[in-house]
């Protein structure tokens, strides 16, 4: 396989049905005990082990290459669930060991975690989250969930929270606040080209602060309507040319009964939304000049200037449905930004065999917020769904909210963004076999402020759709098969366009009551603006698997 001319990726975590939702502040609705649900049962699960095997890959298209190559790996699967308290992590590390191929040879780290603590059992908690994954990205969107990466065409993404929640009542009015702190960080080791020969500025690393506390009464408690009072903000420090999104509110809610199960929301308030960033250094001649890695050169001297500023009314009315514990929506329609906008959730959980959850969502923010943010939505009971024969997590869970966790990231641009999409996932357990699903569309439309080396990109959009799957089945109780299918589609500005696309399969047979041999293929297509040919290459595995 030839390396670069796959450029780079970047597909992890990826995070879920709800987690593409750019910022906090845009869903009124997440302040309502976000993270707060925590699954009732008892349950103790921690699963160290290492595995070594033996990995053939081989190009189909254009060329003919065949690598093998050995790999170790060591890992922990945990999954805690307690009455107030729960945690879930996949961690794995891996080492490549390559046969006169130094791409190949490469040290990998892995995995995503999602946890809350209880400090006063059904009143304040301790909320966490951290992810690391690799991929790549071809032209500066994602397209392929599963690669085999080597060392010179590899990008890694990293993100991780923590923070508190609280929930409480005074009386009739029930109190509901949420904080988070976190950090994301992107690394390509080689700068991105454009069809039309530019570099793009990829993201660097940015810090994210989120807050929002609410008072609200329930409709009958006292007044015949729900009363509700919402402060919050959201703020994205970006490392690239010290950009920064900055989002506060205030809003005033009423809730009115129209039936036991339909209600009709309206809300109204203020806010004030700003998007600012520097310039970058310049040569002599006005040049803007830019790192190894293609990114450019943050001037500190430089002014902040705007790019985006809104302050002003913002409101948006709506319904919220619940005719049953296992049924809920809701969704509006109102005004932010200075322009309109949508958002809403539903979700439909007939049994506990099975959910399905969809959201729209609308807000401002940069690459990492994305991320962060899904992070902190995914609930801390789930299991990680990797790919069986890289390793890798390909952003897929199977968990209480059948969520997966970034099904696409889409672009990877630095510039500030307004994201507006919808993502869906479903999951069902039948007998021995569990499927889970997500898919999704993403629209980012840039924002930058004029007189930057950023200026060209404001007003471009990019899009990214995507269908990602998983499906495991156990054989009685010696045996299992698991199987992953993707498909990913990036519509880049200026016909910067790629598809990605793979299926892979695993068979798993338990040889004693801890070492389990292990079988896996999977063959993985791309078909990208960027290269003269389109490439195909397939992969397959044996090894030995000890469970600790």
């Amino acid at each position: 396989m030839r390396a670069r001319t796959l450029t780079r990726f970047l597909l992890t975590a990826g995070l879920a049905a709800a987690a593409a939702a750019p910022a906090f502040a845009q869903d009124q609705s997440q302040g309502q005990g976000e993270g707060l649900g925590q699954s009732q049962r008892s349950q103790r699960v921690v699963q160290p082990y290492i595995e070594v095997a033996q990995v053939v890959s081989a190009e189909l298209s254009p060329g003919d290459d065949v690598l093998t190559f050995t790999q170790i790996a060591a890992g922990v699967d945990i999954n805690l669930q307690g009455r107030n308290s729960g945690a879930a992590v996949s961690l794995r590390y891996e080492r490549n060991i390559a046969y006169g191929e130094d791409t190949v040879d490469t040290d990998t780290v892995s995995g995503i975690a999602r946890g809350t603590l209880a400090i006063i059992p059904g009143r304040l908690s301790l909320e966490a989250g951290a992810l690391a994954s690799r991929s790549r990205a071809d032209g500066g969107g994602a397209v392929t969930a599963n690669p085999l990466v080597r060392e010179d065409a590899e990008s890694r993404v990293y993100s991780a929270y923590a923070g508190p929640s609280l929930r409480t009542r005074v009386g009739d009015v029930g109190v509901e606040g949420v904080a988070r702190v976190g950090y994301n960080r992107f690394e390509v080791d080689n700068a991105l080209v454009s069809q039309q020969g530019n570099t793009i500025d990829t993201f660097d690393d940015s810090v994210t602060y989120m807050g929002q506390l609410r008072a609200a009464t329930r409709p009958g408690e006292p007044l015949p309507v729900g009363l509700a009072v919402t402060a919050g903000g959201f703020q994205e420090d970006i490392g690239n040319l010290d950009q920064r999104v900055r989002d506060l509110y205030v809003r005033g809610d009423v809730t009115i009964p129209l039936t036991t199960s339909l209600a009709l929301v309206a809300g109204a308030g203020y806010e004030d939304v700003a998007i600012s960033s520097r310039d970058a250094v310049r040569d002599a001649n006005g040049v803007a000049q830019r790192d190894a890695n293609g990114r450019f050169i943050t001037d500190p001297a430089a002014p902040r200037r705007i790019a985006f500023a809104v302050d002003g009314l913002l409101w948006d009315v709506g319904v919220l449905w619940r005719p049953s514990s296992r049924t809920s929506l809701q969704a509006a329609v109102g005004r932010r930004y200075d322009s309109t906008t949508y958002y809403g959730t539903f979700t439909y959980a007939p049994s506990q065999r099975s959910i399905f959850a969809l959201a729209a969502y609308d807000g401002v923010s940069g690459f990492g917020g994305v991320i962060n943010n899904g992070l902190a939505r995914l609930d801390s009971d789930f299991e990680a769904i990797r790919n069986p024969v890289t390793g890798d997590f390909g952003g897929l869970v199977s968990g209480t909210q059948g969520q997966a966790i970034v099904g696409s990231l889409g672009s990877v641009r630095s510039a500030a963004f307004r994201g507006r999409g919808v993502n869906a996932s479903y999951q069902r357990t039948v007998g021995r076999t569990t499927a889970a699903l997500g898919a999704g569309y993403d629209r980012r439309t840039f924002i930058a402020a004029a007189g930057t080396a950023l200026a060209p990109v404001n007003g471009l959009v990019d899009q990214s759709y995507y269908v990602v799957g998983g499906l495991t089945r156990t054989l009685g109780d010696d045996a299992s098969i698991a199987t992953n299918a993707y498909v990913n589609w990036f519509d880049g500005a200026g016909n910067n366009d790629a598809t990605g696309a793979g299926v892979s399969a695993a068979y798993n047979q338990s040889i004693t009551r801890r070492l389990t041999g292990r079988a896996a293929i999977s063959v993985d297509y791309v078909d990208s603006e960027f290269t003269a040919a389109d490439f195909a290459f397939a992969t397959a595995l044996v090894g030995l698997r000890y469970n600790f």
